[in-house]
């Protein structure tokens, strides 16, 4: 048992004026954490007891799947950077400084380089493996805008495990494990949550999914099957190859060159020529690091970006700026066609379903018309480079896409060899001949799940946690505490709670009823018990489940065991 008056929870009444988010605002006026500097915070007593809890399941459950913990330094030195080639390429997230004797080091953002030394100096044979190592840490990186309170924050604590393995079978095995082991995690945290492919991005590696938090506020936009259980982060997002022909008209004529004066957008110039937007040819120019591309699309659709550097294989893309387009295309910005043009060109499958359309004609104001794919122009290939649309068939079963918004709070990748080939950490297989490990990494941040968990379960009076990562599951509010039946009664529900394992908060401060009501409202704490003068005179309690709002009048013999039971089935719902 906790009292009030003796726990520091500094709650608030106004909003924060740079607090853009419900959880930020939620965290800062519940007295959970305080800013110290831009993404940098103090966690209080209350939002501390929070992330403990978060971090107990994420040990239960590594555990649980068979990875052993271990705690790695935050600061490392620059040659294990080096040695992955992620010193150079990570960017300025990576803050980097250098000790008294010149020595060059970094805040560790992620720990593949740190794990992957420390295996190849105590694995030597095939018989150590699988092994699957795991800690919970404070983490930097230095966000050029750090935003959203914990969601993302430069300082931040995460549970990162790494898997080694001899060979792919056995990597994909671990991967199975840390996959059902992240979903027992959130089902527990009592989260509504989707597990998406997605992109591998600098981490690198062959696959990975993002565990995405569903709600309306978050960043991330995802795709998901309205029929079977697919689901992609929409950078990821498949589309399936469209069927051949079906737009334009076929045996056309030959391509003609129209005056387009001023009509640059797809709008525009598919309302200027009367023809279907879907038909238009959209030439889009990037500068990446294996040199300048076209790139072609339907002009119903988006270029993906991501895929197209996948496609590449290149390190970066960027779309190139106008100077770029003028000295490549000879004409300005929504001009640009793929006939006669002198640089690599790439095209998206939905090309291939123009039978004749219309493009840019490398010539300001002028379109050609009755272009003809493979006649009039030839890419180098066909893939699937465009922004899935909602509405396409899912690329498993065929059904019907559909977009939601979702918050990341948790990533695994199968990283294959990228880091332990590039670090040399190898050991002897059965035959004893060496053999790179194969490696995974699998992280959560625990800071931004319970921001993620308060962005899915809040209402107009605050916070509306899931029991097994709250606070506190029950709140006690004796009324008036100056009255010593009210008090005497408060005092001893909350010991019997206490003694039979319920966390308990005794609001023990002499404020106005009101004032603790909302508190505990704010809080988010999931039981609520009020003893009011009259009630308890009458040999009553008032139980109240934040929740629903649904609030019973209880015997005050019978209190604690209906106290226990409501608990209990808020936990029953959090397990299901």
């Amino acid at each position: 048992m906790i009292r009030y008056t003796r726990f520091l929870m500094p709650t608030t009444k106004e909003t924060p004026s740079d607090a853009e988010v419900v959880s930020h605002r939620l965290m800062l006026r519940a007295g959970l954490i305080r800013k110290v500097a831009s993404g940098i915070y103090n966690y209080l007593p209350a939002g501390l007891k929070v992330l403990r809890k978060v971090e107990r399941i994420l040990r239960e459950e590594m555990d649980r799947a068979g990875a052993q913990e271990v705690l790695m330094p935050s600061v490392v030195p620059s040659e294990l950077w080096k040695e992955s080639g992620r010193w150079d390429a990570y960017g300025k997230e990576l803050l980097r400084f250098k000790d008294r004797a010149d020595r060059e080091f970094c805040l560790g953002p992620t720990h593949e380089e740190v794990v992957t030394d420390l295996i190849r100096r105590e694995v030597r044979s095939y018989r150590q493996l699988p092994m699957n190592l795991y800690q919970i840490q404070d983490k930097f990186r230095d966000e050029i805008r750090p935003r959203f309170g914990l969601m993302r924050g430069r300082e931040f604590f995460m549970k990162d495990a790494y898997s080694f393995d001899m060979g792919e079978e056995g990597a994909k095995e671990s991967y199975r494990k840390m996959y059902e082991a992240y979903c027992r995690i959130f089902k527990r945290m009592g989260l509504d949550f989707r597990a998406v492919e997605a992109d591998t991005g600098n981490i690198g590696g062959s696959s990975s999914h993002e565990f995405m938090v569903i709600a309306d506020s978050g960043e991330d936009a995802i795709v998901s099957c309205a029929s079977c259980d697919h689901g992609a982060n929409v950078e990821k997002a498949e589309c399936l190859p469209p069927t051949a022909g079906t737009a334009g008209s076929n045996g056309a004529g030959p391509a003609r060159k129209v005056a387009t004066p001023g009509r640059r957008t797809i709008e525009e110039v598919s309302s200027f020529l009367g023809i279907d937007p879907g038909t238009l040819i959209k030439t889009l120019l990037f500068e990446t690091s294996a040199g300048d591309v076209a790139v072609l699309v339907s002009g119903k659709f988006e270029v993906n970006e991501i895929k197209v550097r996948n496609h590449l294989g290149a390190e970066w893309v960027r779309l190139a700026d106008e100077a770029r387009v003028r000295a490549v295309t000879g004409a300005p910005s929504g001009f640009a066609g793929p006939v006669g043009l002198s640089v690599r060109t790439i095209a998206d499958r939905s090309v291939q379903a123009i039978s004749s359309g219309a493009t840019g004609a490398n010539e300001k104001d002028a379109h050609l018309v009755d272009v003809v794919p493979g006649r009039d122009f030839s890419p180098e290939g066909y893939a699937d480079l465009r922004v899935v649309s909602a509405g396409d068939p899912c690329p498993r079963c065929g059904g019907e896409l559909r977009f939601s918004r979702g918050i990341e709070v948790g990533h695994v990748f199968r990283l294959g060899t990228k880091y332990s080939e590039a670090m040399r950490a190898v050991c002897l297989d059965a035959d004893g001949r060496e053999q790179v490990i194969a490696m995974g990494c699998y992280g959560i941040g625990v800071g931004r799940t319970a921001a993620a968990a308060i962005e899915q379960n809040h209402d107009g009076d605050g916070i509306v946690w899931p029991i097994s990562i709250a606070p506190f599951e029950v709140a006690v509010i004796p009324v008036n505490v100056k009255n010593a039946d009210v008090a005497g009664a408060a005092e001893r529900l909350s010991s019997d709670l206490d003694a039979r394992g319920v966390e308990v908060l005794l609001d023990d401060r002499e404020e106005r009823p009101g004032i603790k009501f909302k508190d505990a409202d704010l809080v988010g704490i999931p039981v609520r018990v009020t003893l009011g003068e009259k009630n308890v005179a009458a040999g009553f309690g008032e139980l109240r489940d934040r929740k629903s709002g649904e609030t019973v009048r209880v015997g005050l013999s019978d209190l604690a065991e209906s106290v226990l039971a409501m608990v209990a089935r808020k936990k029953a719902e959090c397990a299901a």
